[in-house]
């Protein structure tokens, strides 16, 4: 039986509990007899509820630590734990229905649907994972324009909105599923400065209602506004 807290004795400090954990993580790419290590035993936890850039020169590994944590590329050795699951041990099909509940991935080139509107590339996947009976699904996407600030924008085309709008239309649709994590991969690498700046604003609100938000970049600046900075070079975490 736990023992009561003396009264008027201070309360322990309460701990955040991981989100994601890399422990030993390696990564091997072979072509023919070549091999190139990209990860040479990565350990790195997250913390629920964080804000953190992975930062490193090209060719350092971070994508390739981002996508052990998406479950897109696998360790070659190591375990990759995100939300209690070892999804290194996950089948494909496991992972994509895992992926689809519990991780959005905002890329760095939008790629919306040219032919949908901007509220069907939101709820694209919802349409892709049926978990919401179908009338739902616009009216979730809807909200999702609407806390990304295009609610008005929901029947514009891909070619119709700027970059900044493109990029905002693609964290609506990370957002689909209410994931608990969201992952940007160079989420700014097309926009100007300004606009950067608005979308790490929004980044900041939805962190602040309880997302954890990782994401790649090469910008230092940008990279100083989160939380906590992990450096990658060389395949191995630098800080």
């Amino acid at each position: 039986m736990t023992q009561a807290t003396a009264e008027g004795a201070p309360e322990p400090a309460r701990t955040q509990q991981a989100l994601i954990e890399l422990s030993g993580v390696t990564k091997v790419y072979r072509s023919g007899k070549l091999e190139y290590p990209a990860l040479r035993g990565v350990d790195l936890t997250i913390a629920d509820g964080d804000m953190v850039a992975i930062v490193g020169p090209s060719g350092s590994g971070k994508s390739t630590v981002m996508n052990m944590i998406t479950g897109i590329d696998r360790p070659t050795e190591g375990t990759v734990t995100v939300d209690g699951q070892r999804i290194d041990l996950m089948s494909e099909e496991e992972l994509a229905v895992w992926r689809g509940r519990r991780v959005g991935v905002v890329f760095q080139f939008f790629q919306l649907l040219p032919t949908l509107s901007a509220l069907e590339n939101a709820m694209l996947p919802l349409d892709f994972s049926r978990r919401v009976p179908k009338r739902e699904r616009a009216d979730i996407a809807r909200h999702n324009l609407e806390l990304v600030g295009l609610g008005d924008k929901g029947d514009h085309l891909p070619a119709e909105l700027s970059g900044g709008e493109q990029q905002r239309v693609a964290i609506a649709r990370a957002l689909a599923a209410d994931p608990p994590l969201l992952i940007g991969d160079e989420p700014t690498g097309n926009l100007d400065t300004k606009t950067a700046a608005e979308m790490f604003d929004l980044l900041h609100r939805l962190n602040s209602e309880g997302t954890t938000v990782l994401y790649v970049t090469h910008d230092l600046e940008l990279a100083g506004r989160a939380n906590r900075v992990v450096t990658i070079r060389d395949g191995v975490v630098a800080d």
